[in-house]
């Protein structure tokens, strides 16, 4: 099975997203797998969580209603944890996309990776590292939210645009600062994991190797669309495109320039 083929359960924590952000994280989540479970948990009797109706409407996320009974405390969590176990044993999904910065929800992740489920995570910048380290991916909202800002943007070509259309696109540049050293680091002992013996790793076990050692690595978070042009991007590196019978089709390895040399960038 594809990974976009994949029967998620979302289950949303609407105490701890922001509500604007709820349409983008949905068009995110359906680039992992298709969301046959859509659930929202809050107290919808509060005036925090009191205005989302119409991006539930929107979304056709089936609202939870969860009474806050004391006063500090967070029944949201044990809703959500309840309904994950009774979806899990139910065994009609493939995998779970909890959306939450609440770190309440790391023994949740490894128990539903340790029956061998897929665990997605989406959360804010501020979600503690545990939580995070658990999912098999975790995707910042913030980084949504910029990527889906850009998108919006409308393309406006001038003249001089327009007659450079036929060129040859440059590479792609970084909108943000740079990759940093320990990034880099960890690229360079994944490429040498999976390196054969010329030093080559192929591109697609690499991403995914990355995305086992770090699962909040995303070539967004440093203002690249895709894996390989922020590989592109950083001279240790170097790109083999290699040909494939099928012409659309083209097999991309890594190598690090630097194997064997204690020089770390």
């Amino acid at each position: 099975m594809q990974a976009n083929d994949l029967r998620l359960a979302v289950l949303i924590d609407a105490e701890n997203i922001p509500r604007r952000s709820i349409k983008n994280v949905m068009e995110e989540i359906a680039i992992y797998g298709t969301p046959t479970i859509k659930r929202i948990y809050g107290d919808w009797t509060s005036p925090v969580v009191g205005n989302w109706k119409a991006a539930l409407l929107e979304n056709a996320i089936t609202p939870v209603q969860q009474y806050s009974y004391t006063t500090g405390k967070n029944s949201t969590d044990s809703a959500m944890i309840i309904d994950a176990m009774d979806i899990l044993y139910t065994g009609n999904v493939d995998g779970f996309c909890i959306v939450s910065s609440d770190s309440d929800f790391t023994r949740l992740a490894i128990r539903l990776r340790e029956a061998g489920m897929r665990v997605i995570g989406i959360g804010e910048k501020k979600t503690p590292k545990p939580f995070v380290a658990t999912c098999d991916k975790f995707i910042y909202i913030e980084v949504i939210m910029q990527n889906a800002a850009a998108s919006a943007l409308p393309e406006i070509k001038t003249s001089k645009q327009k007659k450079s259309d036929n060129k040859p696109a440059a590479p792609e540049k970084p909108a943000q600062s740079g990759v940093d050293k320990d990034t880099v680091k960890l690229i360079a002992a994944s490429v040498s994991d999976i390196a054969d013996d010329e030093g080559y790793a192929f591109l697609g076990e690499l991403g995914n190797l990355i995305l086992k050692k770090q699962p909040d690595f995303d070539p967004r978070n440093f203002g690249f669309s895709k894996l390989t042009p922020l590989i592109r991007s950083l001279p240790r590196f170097e790109i083999d495109v290699r040909l494939t019978a099928d012409p659309h089709i083209k097999h991309i390895y890594v190598r690090d320039k630097l194997t064997g040399k204690d020089d770390m960038n």
